[in-house]
């Protein structure tokens, strides 16, 4: 599959078929968050992968009741283990980085013929006690991941080309 077509076909997943996510397909998508860049190769990511039906259940309530999040069979939580280095630009490098880790994750996935969904709607402290994160790791994003339960729905509507991009300068 080439990117475009990965970029093309991904969207976010909210139906999940029962059927569980292959080791080998798991491992490939986990592999593509290893090898994503971060800032001054800081590699502040880490994932824990969440299979146990019991604490997916506690997820979704902790990710404000969102069924689908107890219905895939898997969920990421993806994770920083970060000591807040802020990066010339002024912003932080952990959000990002991971950000551009779980985006992989979810390129990925499409290519394996799997479904993800980016979850932002959750209670850290919530999610932390579950999955007996420590306090000093920021709990970044929750990731569902499956086998889709049907095709994704009509594509979302974009900006046009010339609205998003600017040559040399910004305009109004």
């Amino acid at each position: 599959m080439e990117v475009m077509e990965a970029i093309k076909n991904r969207c976010s997943v909210r139906s999940y078929q029962e059927r569980p996510v292959e080791e080998q397909k798991l491992k490939a998508i986990l592999e593509a968050a290893r090898l994503a860049p971060s800032a001054s190769n800081r590699q502040e990511w880490r994932f824990i992968v969440v299979r146990d039906k019991p604490a997916r259940q506690q997820l979704m309530k902790a990710a404000r009741n969102q069924e689908f999040v107890s219905q895939a069979p898997v969920v990421i939580a993806c994770c920083a283990q970060t000591d807040n280095h802020t990066m010339t630009c002024g912003q932080l490098c952990y959000p990002i980085d991971v950000a551009i880790a779980i985006e992989h994750m979810a390129l990925k996935a499409v290519e394996e013929g799997l479904g993800t969904c980016w979850i932002g709607a959750f209670f850290e402290d919530q999610v932390r006690q579950i999955l007996g994160i420590p306090q000093e790791i920021r709990v970044v994003e929750l990731l569902s991941l499956g086998y889709p339960a049907g095709p994704c729905a009509a594509p979302k509507n974009r900006l046009d080309f010339d609205q998003i991009v600017m040559q040399e300068k910004w305009r109004q």
